[in-house]
């Protein structure tokens, strides 16, 4: 048997990292089987569907890596295949009209609440012979009223439901089109899925689509609910705490791989180990194995990881993901070094790619301005001679590398009887605009000996122009 697992998003707003996980939990089991994974397209709410959160979650998939082998499918494309289902359940018996009105169903309800019931459908239309005129009805499918239902679940294990306590479920509304439960089983029979997994909200929903899959003659999947993501406050994780649309993660500086890493040790560990690999996912990771618990998000931890990944990747991995920043912020890249050479400078130090990106702008724009207190501190009539000093030091470099350009700096210090960072400091100043850079000999040679000197030039005019 083939493993096939889907991933099955409704497109009403952005891919948030729920749903990434459980896309992510879904690829892994297909990778590790050497199965098929599946993306479906939810998008039967015609009010609430858009074309953007389509492309949004598309985008989300695309960046995460989590490609897929069949798809993407759209429920609005096979609204025939479910009409001709909801016929076949109608014709076994096993569907009804339901021609309740709104009033009548909450005066139902009402009445069961006074009683202390549970409020649901009574299934006052089952036996209706003759439609009633003027009234536009509901199919709802016919569920057993005894006996039970038990969900073989692959995390939480058997979970039983008494048929008594389900009602008769909207499978078509009034206009004719169907509802997630009646279009969920008839995607996941046709598609032929052996592994549904998703969130724990759609536990309740098991029951019903099992007795759907019994009414046509088809085997269930099985099932594996993922317990819920909550915020670093306990509650469930929702906009309030920050970002949890996938894209957001990208925009703020994360690479893929880091997310992906934080989200499968949302409720699986293997072990201590903490930073994992894609194949290593993929090889220890089992389905079984998550927690039954709910798990919660800590941003603090991502951003370590994020580090990790920064400082561990190739240059020209971060260099791939870095020049979509870069772009953002609409730099000319053929006016500065590589960014693969950026990468390399900045692995150690930066724990974000919007934290590599803020600090590399100087290579590539020229300064228009100095951080007040680091000009007061290092622009000023002590550091002038040093950096006039330095502009000829460095103007007589023949190589222009690191390692020269670190000796004069050395060789400075030296005859004027300073620290070396009383002479690094005033040119870093002049490069950046502040006091913070990589090690300032390697700075300089990736900024060039024509940008470096007219830095220099630069602040020593500023300085010489101050009252």
């Amino acid at each position: 048997m083939t493993i096939r697992t889907r991933f099955a998003p409704s497109p009403t707003g952005y891919l948030h990292v729920g749903g990434a996980r459980t896309a992510l939990f879904s690829w892994l089991y297909a990778r590790k089987h050497g199965g098929r994974f599946v993306l479906r397209i939810e998008d039967t709410d015609l009010e609430r569907s858009t074309a953007e959160s389509v492309q949004a979650i598309l985008d989300g998939m695309s960046w995460l890596g989590l490609d897929y082998d069949e798809g993407p499918f759209y429920q609005t494309q096979r609204f025939d295949r479910y009409k001709e289902i909801i016929q076949q359940l109608m014709e076994q018996g096993d569907a009804y009209y339901c021609y309740c009105s709104k009033d009548e169903l909450e005066e139902m309800r009402e009445k069961q609440r006074a009683n202390k019931e549970k409020p649901r459908y009574d299934g006052r239309c089952r036996h209706l012979t003759e439609p009633k005129p003027g009234i536009e009805p509901v199919i709802r499918f016919k569920n057993p009223t005894s006996g039970s239902v038990v969900v073989k679940d692959m995390i939480r294990g058997n979970v039983e439901f008494k048929n008594a306590e389900l009602d008769d479920l909207i499978i078509a509304r009034p206009d004719g089109t169907p509802t997630y439960n009646l279009t969920v089983v008839v995607d996941d029979m046709d598609m032929q899925m052996t592994h549904v997994i998703r969130g724990d909200d759609h536990l309740n929903n098991s029951p019903r689509q099992i007795n759907i899959f019994n009414a046509l003659g088809a085997e269930p999947p099985k099932f594996a609910h993922v317990p819920m993501i909550l915020g670093d406050d306990g509650a469930r994780l929702s906009k309030r705490h920050g970002a949890v649309g996938v894209m957001s993660y990208r925009d703020q500086g994360y690479l893929p791989e880091a997310l992906l890493n934080y989200l499968v040790r949302l409720g699986w560990s293997h072990g201590d180990q903490e930073v994992f690999s894609i194949q290593e996912m993929i090889e220890f990771f089992d389905i079984e194995d998550v927690n039954r618990a709910a798990s919660s998000f800590n941003t603090e931890k991502l951003l370590w990881l994020n580090q990790q990944y920064i400082k561990n990747s190739s240059a020209s991995h971060i260099a791939k993901h870095l020049a979509w920043h870069m772009e953002q912020r609409a730099v000319d890249l053929s006016a500065g070094p590589t960014l693969e050479q950026i990468a390399v400078l900045y692995q150690e130090r930066a724990k974000t790619l919007v934290e590599m990106a803020d600090s590399s702008m100087f290579f590539y724009t020229k300064v228009s301005s100095y951080d007040e207190k680091a000009a007061k501190k290092n622009l000023n009539q002590t550091s002038l001679p040093l950096l006039q000093d330095m502009k000829t030091r460095l103007s007589q470099i023949i190589d222009w590398l690191a390692e020269p350009i670190h000796t004069e700096i050395k060789a400075c210090a030296e005859v004027h009887e300073v620290g070396m960072g009383k002479v690094a400091q005033p040119i870093r100043v002049a490069i950046t605009g502040n006091t913070v850079s990589p090690s300032l000999d390697v700075t300089l040679e990736l900024m060039g000996r024509e940008r470096t000197l007219e830095a220099i030039e630069l602040a020593i005019d500023w300085i010489l122009n101050q009252d």
